[in-house]
């Protein structure tokens, strides 16, 4: 049986080029060796008629047609323009109006830069590479001679934009907040280390989930964690109901004391890590899934039940089990 082919919808999955183009435009294609240049002929080719047609969009009327009557304002020719791309630099001839009331929206005016090229720096930097291997890389792989003052420029205002998001205003409650640390690779004086990223994870009412600040700090403690309870207050949190952090020493005092009625719950992760230590290796699978279903029940009765059901014994007086003779939590 002959499959059945769908008909998309115009637009659907993006703009459709028809065949017939894509022969014309591979007419005089000899090879991998022309393809670059190729590409190159064709993004210039759409930029200049995307623009074209921004400015058909501004005047109300096409290109090769009279002007509206009593209408002063009409094209005026166009001006050459070099901007840098995410492929090297690129000559195009941005369309000009005779009142110079004409905006582009795709490439502005004053713009050298086009989409997807500061992502390119910014990346770059992000993997700690200095302002100097930036320009080097750019002009190895791109043939694009980009100055030192350029990269700063534009990793500048990516760090504007950090500083903005770090001070943001928060929302005044929030039900959960999870207090915890990762571990990444980061360049440091022309070296990569380990270090700690600490963060604060808030639950919004609704489910969401709102990242309230991060921080790199060289060691963690009951101060710097201070520091960043009243950091939170004065950005506009007036409460928080449970904070759920791991079991470093003076942690919850550090945020009752911004937080008086906080509820601090250890994290269930950091419960069962510890509670491994004292289990056997052989015994730590099964013991770490008994675990799971006990700390994950809605009650304490229904805890109890979990665990005499899976043969694991409780004494909530001394919180030992038969795994290890040992205290679990």
């Amino acid at each position: 049986m002959p499959k059945r082919v769908e008909e998309k919808e115009e637009g659907e999955g993006g703009v459709t080029i028809k065949p017939e183009l894509l022969d014309e435009i591979l007419k005089g294609y000899r090879g991998p060796q022309d393809f670059e240049s190729l590409f190159k002929q064709f993004k210039k080719a759409v930029l200049e008629r995307a623009l074209g047609a921004e400015l058909t969009a501004h005047l109300g009327y096409d290109k090769g047609q009279d002007k509206p009557e009593h209408q002063s304002n009409h094209r005026n020719g166009t001006t050459a323009k070099r901007i840098l791309t995410d492929q090297g630099s690129l000559e195009i001839e941005v369309p000009r109006d005779r009142e110079s009331s004409f905006e582009p929206q795709l490439i502005k005016k004053g713009e050298r830069r086009f989409n997807g090229f500061d992502d390119k720096i910014i990346a770059m930097y992000a993997r700690g590479m200095t302002v100097r291997e930036i320009q080097g890389y750019l002009e190895e792989m791109y043939g694009v001679v980009v100055s030192p003052d350029l990269i700063s420029q534009v990793t500048d205002a990516v760090m504007e934009e950090v500083r903005e998001w770090q001070n943001r205003p928060l929302e005044r409650l929030y039900p959960v907040v999870f207090f915890d640390a990762l571990r990444i690779k980061i360049r440091d004086e022309g070296t990569v280390k380990n270090k700690a990223v600490y963060l604060a994870l808030g639950v919004l009412p609704d489910g969401t989930k709102d990242i309230l600040g991060i921080w790199i700090e060289q060691s963690e403690g009951a101060k710097f964690w201070l520091r960043v309870m009243t950091e939170i207050k004065n950005r506009g949190v007036s409460d928080i109901l449970i904070a759920v952090v791991d079991g470093l020493k003076g942690f919850p005092e550090a945020i009752t004391a911004v937080f008086p009625l906080t509820q601090v719950q250890t994290c269930v992760v950091h419960l069962i890590r510890n509670s491994l230590e004292y289990v056997g290796w052989k015994d730590r699978k099964a013991v770490a899934a008994e675990l799971k279903t006990i700390y994950r029940a809605e009650t304490a009765e229904a805890a109890l039940g979990r665990a005499s059901g899976s043969g694991m014994s409780i004494d909530l007086s001394s919180n030992r089990s038969p795994h290890t003779n040992r205290r679990l939590t």
